[in-house]
């Protein structure tokens, strides 16, 4: 199928994604709806899981380097009892523990253990993970059979905590919601939980319902992604960091590469969205000594492409792996 020519307009997408399904091909699918191969994501989901994924059309890939590290949410279901090679509920059985030693786990134990996992904790990924080891994919290792050993990381789990805990013959469901940092594995979370009692555990549903201030409600469905669900650019960059307004000069010489001289002071954080008088994003602004300068700058009007790229911005590739 042959690919329209490209739109003048470029915009953030929030699409929710259904279960069964790869996150590259919601990716596929955006490119061909908006007709455009310059369609990145700040972040995969499993095909097991469902929910929010933020891609970028156009220049405003651009944006996603500085969407990637928000913190999420995730609603999940563990099950306790079941060890899998993935952790989750696509991989193949591993260990399996009796009705009895599942009846002589309480409630009171699973609820200590999800506190043990609450805060800043260290955590190993799964080893089916997207993390490259020796420039290979730690899932692709895995699969052709070869050892794969990860080291731990430091994650922040703000929010841990139990919704419904279900018990059925044979079977000890826990549901949870979970705000994390970027990084997280909720996979992990439920082997380790598992593990901690004694029992092993596995995921066997996901859900993200939040990346940053943006919600899944507010999300369209795959297969009702369109142009005229892309989100302005600038609005998206002020939410995410902040708003700086600048004047129609200060925007000029912005793009132009020069320094606003005496409002370095008026960064709050690291870097802004300088915004123009007409609500245009000029770029992703940073403060130096007394000054501001651009990091990203935005296409100017009569510009089509960015003047400078964030370090590790995508072009037409996705921008990050998965993380839950």
């Amino acid at each position: 199928m042959r690919i329209a020519p490209e739109p003048t307009t470029p915009g953030i997408l929030l699409v929710d994604k259904p279960q069964g399904i790869t996150s590259h091909d919601v990716v596929a699918r955006a490119r061909r709806a908006l007709g455009t191969r310059k369609v990145g994501h700040a972040g995969t989901l499993d095909p097991m899981a469902t929910g929010l994924l933020i891609l970028g059309a156009e220049w405003a890939t651009r944006l996603l380097t500085f969407i990637v590290g928000l913190d999420k949410c995730y609603e999940a279901t563990i099950r306790l009892g079941v060890t899998t090679d993935s952790d989750d509920a696509d991989g193949a059985e591993t260990h399996r523990v009796d009705a009895a030693a599942l009846a002589a786990i309480s409630d009171a134990q699973i609820v200590a253990g999800i506190a043990a996992l609450t805060g800043e904790i260290s955590q190993v990924p799964s080893t089916v993970s997207a993390i490259k080891v020796g420039g290979r994919r730690a899932y692709e290792l895995a699969r052709a059979g070869e050892a794969v050993e990860l080291k731990s990381r430091a994650v922040t789990v703000s929010r841990f905590e139990v919704l419904a805990i279900r018990r059925e013959p044979g079977t000890l469901d826990v549901d949870v919601i979970v705000d994390c940092s970027s990084g997280t594995y909720i996979r992990a979370l439920a082997r380790d939980l598992g593990a901690d009692l004694g029992v092993g555990g596995h995921l066997t549903a996901l859900r993200r319902t939040r990346i940053g201030p943006f919600l899944v409600g507010d999300a369209v469905p795959a297969d009702l992604i369109g142009a005229d669900a892309l989100r302005d650019p600038a609005l998206v960059a002020a939410q995410v960091l902040g708003r700086l307004d600048v004047s129609a000069t200060q925007a000029r010489e912005l793009w132009d590469g020069k320094r606003i001289a005496g409002r370095g002071a008026e960064i709050a954080g690291e870097v802004m969205a300088a915004i123009d008088p007409e609500g245009r994003l000029v770029g992703v602004v940073e403060r130096r000594g007394d000054d501001i300068k651009s990091r990203m700058n935005a296409p100017g009007p009569a510009s089509e492409t960015p003047s400078v790229a964030p370090a590790g911005a995508p072009g037409d590739t996705a921008l990050q792996e998965e993380q839950a």
